[in-house]
């Protein structure tokens, strides 16, 4: 990853967003790092990734929930949201 003061980036933007096109960009101020540049593609790929990751943790949670569960009728209402899930009414 190129790295870049915030004064060179603001000195040399044009440069930052043309690397930044390709591979994500980290801003420094006083030594440490403060931002990072990446294209509009590459947050949207990271967000939509994000997204699917979190959906697959809370439906295994929600797995891992239903199978311990001593909730009486478990069987009957994990069938009814399946079916809901499948469209079936």
């Amino acid at each position: 990853m190129q790295t870049y003061t915030l004064t060179d980036a603001r000195n040399k933007h044009g440069e930052v967003f043309d690397k930044a096109a390709t591979e994500p960009v980290l801003l420094t101020k006083q030594s440490r790092p403060s931002h990072v540049i990446i294209s509009a593609e590459s947050y949207q790929k990271l967000i939509s990734r994000l997204q699917e990751l979190e959906d697959m943790v809370f439906g295994q949670a929600a797995e891992t929930a239903l199978s311990h569960s001593k909730m009486v009728g478990t069987e009957a209402f994990s069938s009814a949201l399946q079916h809901i899930a499948n469209g079936e009414t």
